[in-house]
C-alpha cells in the first residue's frame, strides 16, 4: 500500500537542543511494509519514507509504536503521526484526502498488530517512475491527449485541458484540492457544478469561448469568495450576472467579453479589489450607479448598445432657504389669505418674489406659528 504526498520528519529533540525545523516538506512516497524473519514469530509492520534523493527510504516500525494521530486537517490532505521511538512526527501534506484516510486507517492496523487488509509492499527501493505523480502542471490542448483511463495527478496546481471537446466538467478535476489555476477555455461546457467551488486554493479560473448562459448563485456563495482573484467568462452566452455575484470581493481580474450581457450586478461597487474589468461586445444600455465605486485601472466597454438620454435629467441643487423665503413660499402653496396672519410686516409681502416653486412639506399651522 502507498501513499503519494509531501512529507516532513520532525524531530521533537529539536526544540530542547535550540534549533527550529526548516518547516518544508519533500516529495515522497510512502509505503506500508511487512518483513518476516525466522527469529521472530511475528511479523513486522514498517512505515518506509522514500524520496527522489534517497529511493531507498526510511524506514520506522508502527507495531506499538504510535503514540498519537493528528486528523484535524485529514480533508485537506494533512496529518501527523507521532511515533514513541524515535521521537519524531511525521508531517503528510498535500496527499489525496481519501487516500491518506485510507492510509492512515491501515497504519492503525498495523500499530495494533492486526493483520492489514490491503496489499503491502516489500521493503524495496522506489522507482524514479513513481515520482511522476507529483507533477505541479499539466497542458492538455487536444482531445486525443486527454486522459481518460488514467486519473490526473493528486498534486497538480495548474491544470488546462483546452480543445478537448468537453460539454461538462470532469469530476475528477474536482478532487485537485491543490489546484490553484484552472484553464476550461475553448470547450462546449454549458453549465458549471457547484462543486468547483469545493476548491478551496482556486485563484484562477478560465472558461473562455464555451457555451455558458449562466454563473450560478451557490458558486458565488461558496469558498471562491476568499480564494478567486480571476474570472474570464468572454465568449459566451451570459446575459446577466446575479447579484450575489459581487460578492467576490477578492476578483482583480474580470473578463466578460462577447457574451449577451444587459446589465451589470446593481451592487457592482462591492467589487472593491477589481483592478481589470473588460466587457467589450455586449448589449450594455447603461452603468449602474455603483459602477463610480470601482477602483479600475483598466476598463474596456467598447461596442456596447449604450442609450443616449433625448432629455437630459434635472439635477436639483438643495440650498437652505431662509425662513422668510421658506415661509412665503409655503403661504403660496397652501394659498392663506394674509387677512388671517397677525401682525404680519407689510414689507414682507413686497419682497415675496412673483414667481416662486415650493419644495417643502409645512403644514399650515406651522406657518401659522411663525408669524404669531
Amino acid at each position: 500500500m502507498k501513499l503519494h504526498c509531501e512529507v516532513e520528519v520532525v524531530s521533537r529533540h529539536l526544540p530542547a537542543l535550540g534549533l527550529r525545523n526548516r518547516g518544508k516538506g519533500v516529495r515522497a512516497v510512502l509505503s506500508l511494509c511487512q518483513q518476516t524473519s525466522r527469529s521472530q514469530p511475528r511479523t513486522r509492520a514498517f512505515l518506509l519514507i522514500s524520496t527522489l534523493k534517497d529511493k531507498r527510504g526510511t524506514r520506522y516500525e508502527l507495531r506499538e509504536n504510535i503514540e498519537q494521530f493528528f486528523t484535524k486537517f485529514v480533508d485537506e490532505g494533512k496529518a501527523t503521526v507521532r511515533l514513541k521511538e524515535p521521537p519524531v512526527d511525521i508531517c503528510l501534506s498535500k496527499a489525496n484526502s481519501s487516500s491518506l484516510k485510507g492510509f492512515l486507517s491501515a497504519v492503525r492496523l498495523a500499530h495494533r498488530g492486526c493483520n492489514v487488509d490491503a496489499s503491502v509492499s516489500t521493503l524495496t527501493a522506489v522507482k524514479t517512475s513513481e515520482f511522476e505523480n507529483f507533477k505541479t502542471k499539466m497542458v492538455i490542448t487536444s482531445k486525443k491527449d486527454y486522459p481518460l483511463s488514467k486519473n490526473f495527478p493528486y498534486s497538480l496546481e495548474h491544470l488546462q485541458t483546452s480543445y478537448c471537446g468537453l460539454i461538462r466538467v470532469d469530476m475528477r478535476m474536482l478532487c485537485l484540492k491543490n489546484l490553484r489555476k484552472l484553464d476550461l477555455s475553448h470547450n462546449h461546457i454549458k453549465k458549471l457544478p457547484a462543486t468547483i467551488g469545493d476548491l478551496i486554493h482556486l485563484q484562477e479560473l478560465n472558461l473562455n469561448d464555451n457555451h455558458l448562459e449562466s454563473f450560478s448563485v451557490a458558486l458565488c456563495q461558496s469558498t471562491l469568495q476568499k480564494s478567486l482573484r480571476s474570472l474570464d467568462l468572454s465568449k459566451n452566452k451570459i446575459k446577466a450576472l446575479p447579484v450575489q455575484f459581487c460578492g467576490l470581493q477578492e476578483l482583480t481580474n474580470l473578463k466578460l467579453d462577447d457574451n449577451e450581457l444587459i446589465r451589470f450586478p446593481c451592487k457592482i461597487g462591492q467589487l472593491i479589489n477589481l483592478r481589470f474589468l473588460s466587457a467589450a461586445r455586449n448589449k450594455l444600455p447603461f452603468l449602474p450607479s455603483e459602477f463610480r465605486n470601482l477602483s479600475l485601472e483598466y476598463l474596456d466597454l467598447f461596442g456596447n448598445t449604450f442609450e443616449q438620454l433625448e432629455v437630459l435629467p434635472v439635477i436639483k441643487l438643495q440650498i437652505p432657504l431662509t425662513l422668510l423665503e421658506s415661509s412665503a413660499r409655503n403661504i403660496l402653496y397652501n394659498r392663506l389669505q394674509p387677512s388671517i396672519l397677525k401682525e404680519i410686516n407689510v414689507n414682507m409681502w413686497k419682497t415675496l418674489p412673483g414667481r416662486v416653486f415650493l419644495n417643502g412639506y409645512v403644514h399650515k399651522q406651522q406657518i401659522n406659528k411663525v408669524f404669531l
